[in-house]
């Protein structure tokens, strides 16, 4: 599997599986207990490093359904703040954004990866990332954010992404199957069985990206708001790595360390 460096950070390869940290300046959020408020932000991210996190990733947008949109000058706005808090910690930051203006404003700042959503189908945007030589986490999109229903969709919609990638010229990536409700044509049964092949996503030889948390399917399964849907998090985390996944997203850091150390540790030859 090709590695994918993120500043000083490997992910991917012999790497072990890497834990990225969720620090959302959006109020809007589905999960309300993962909004930070700006003057927690640069505590939060030490607290999240401390806890075991090798990155943070910072957005200031809900991608949430229905879900009020904001302006681009909004989301630009708060993410301007709350970077301006982290310059100089060192911490390497991903932002999550697609937005090519609201990319400009990032890229002022100490900002070392892009995590697109929108899978680079748009051009503007790609070209900035590949502008900047930043790496990127790229989701699985055709014409939307998370649009291919299906294992079979999803791996043909990897497959673009990746082509979009070399078109560019970015060649440190990682790719995101996009497990989530992103459009009403994708049912919570299409979720799980993203979840239970995981493992297919590994054919492009490329690190891959599990981002479940409180998402969701899980509480629908469970009969769960967002607030209490950890343990079900944790449950689809662990099949996860199993699977394959070289990098977890999560709002929850130091139990989902926790979960990897095991993990690690039961896996060990």
């Amino acid at each position: 599997m090709k590695t994918c460096r993120v500043n000083k950070l490997d992910i991917g390869g012999d790497a072990p599986p890497r834990l990225m940290g969720v620090i959302n300046c959006s109020n809007e959020s589905f999960y309300s207990g993962s909004y930070v408020p700006l003057e927690e932000v640069h505590a939060t991210a030490v607290a999240m490093i401390e806890q075991g996190a090798d990155m943070i990733d910072i957005g200031a947008r809900s991608t949430a359904p229905n879900v009020q949109a904001i302006s681009g000058k909004t989301e630009a706005e708060r993410i301007d703040a709350a970077l301006k808090e982290l310059d100089g910690s060192g911490i390497t930051l991903s932002v999550d954004t697609m937005h090519p203006g609201v990319l400009d404003v990032c890229l002022k700042h100490d900002i070392h990866a892009a995590n697109d959503i929108s899978g680079f189908i748009y051009p503007a945007y790609a070209r900035k990332v590949a502008d900047a030589g930043i790496p990127a986490f790229v989701m699985a999109a055709n014409q939307q954010p998370g649009d291919p229903v299906g294992v079979d969709a999803t791996l043909a919609s990897l497959e673009g992404v990746m082509k979009r990638c070399e078109t560019v010229g970015v060649k440190d990536f990682v790719l995101d199957p996009g497990v989530g409700s992103w459009t009403p044509l994708r049912s919570l049964e299409d979720d799980w069985e993203l979840c239970r092949h995981f493992d297919k996503f590994l054919r492009f030889d490329r690190p891959v990206l599990a981002a479940v948390s409180r998402k969701t399917f899980i509480g629908m399964l469970l009969d769960r708001e967002p607030e209490d849907r950890l343990p079900g998090t944790l449950a689809v985390t662990m099949e996860l790595l199993k699977k394959g996944a070289s990098i977890v997203r999560a709002h929850d850091v130091a139990a989902t360390r926790d979960l990897m150390k095991v993990y690690e540790h039961m896996v060990k030859a």
